[in-house]
């Protein structure tokens, strides 16, 4: 789950595949996309991206002539553009996995009483692609379609419990590792140590690492071609919520997973080869300590 905070990017690629006109007009619509609802002037928008005036002008009607963004008066000022709209639509069609796995999402959901939601593996990042809300009046802000912090979320260490170890690494680098609270895990060995307790026992567990007070249990799931294809998850208010419940919590969602990877023609967790993932070795080759957890 995101923290409120709409106008972060995703982590950047590595510089030698940047376009940087392409990537200055992305971060140009996260920024709007997170402006006032009476548009982003355009000195906002340099400012924020630390270009003149003349460079962000260019861009903005680049973007605007694409539809992408649009002018409104006073000012100008920008907002975001209709051919969004129809780019979510297509988006969301092409990604039926949300469609095909939503009756397992409401099963998980009215069983535990909590935030259901299913994200799919992109690239080693988690990207929520569809989530139903528990009962009650607590709702948690979690937009869909955004890549989440894979070293912070239950969802994303689910999924990175799954790569070989060079991809986890990487995205190390990538995301150095950023805190978001006091419990967020910032180390490379304590993170590969917790990798290895999610590849043992099936599910992974956010303890207050992305948000202070709230928790997420996720289990990965898998694809026809046995890889893992994303995770299913919960999210709730940790409270004085005893560890029983979280173990508890785990090997539910460990069931629901299994039951999302049915639906893609992926094999179950317990039919994965022994050497997908994180293992032992791994760990000690990159100098991990004993999992703490």
């Amino acid at each position: 789950m995101s923290a409120q905070n709409g106008g972060a990017a995703g982590p950047s690629l590595p510089d030698r595949y940047n376009v940087r006109s392409v990537q200055r007009a992305l971060m140009m619509l996260d920024f709007v996309a997170a402006g006032p609802s009476d548009g982003t002037s355009l000195t906002a928008i340099a400012d924020h991206l630390s270009i003149s005036k003349s460079t962000a002008l260019a861009t903005a009607r680049t973007l605007v002539g694409h539809g992408v963004l649009r002018s409104v008066e006073p000012g100008p000022r920008y907002k975001l553009g209709t051919a969004l709209i129809r780019f979510g639509d297509l988006a969301a069609q092409q990604s039926s996995v949300g469609e095909i796995c939503l009756p397992v999402l409401r099963r998980a959901s009215a069983e535990t009483a909590m935030t259901a939601r299913l994200a799919i593996a992109e690239d080693g990042y988690p990207v929520c692609v569809e989530r139903v809300d528990g009962p009650g009046s607590i709702r948690f802000q979690a937009p869909l379609g955004r890549r989440e912090p894979p070293h912070a979320t239950a969802a994303g260490k689910s999924v990175l419990a799954m790569l070989e170890l060079r991809r986890v690494l990487e995205i190390c680098e990538e995301t150095r590792l950023t805190r978001h609270t006091s419990h967020t895990i910032t180390d490379v060995g304590t993170l590969l140590a917790e990798l290895g307790t999610v590849r043992r026992r099936g599910y992974a567990v956010d303890d207050e690492e992305e948000i202070e007070g709230v928790f997420c249990v996720g289990a990965p799931f898998f694809g026809h071609d046995g890889t893992c294809a994303g995770a299913i998850s919960v999210t709730g208010i940790k409270q004085d919520l005893p560890g029983w419940r979280i173990a508890e919590l785990g090997r539910l969602l460990r069931g629901y997973a299994d039951s999302v990877s049915e639906l893609l023609g992926g094999p179950r967790f317990a039919d994965l080869p022994a050497s997908l993932g994180i293992s032992d070795a791994d760990r000690e080759r990159a100098g991990a300590s004993p999992a703490s957890r």
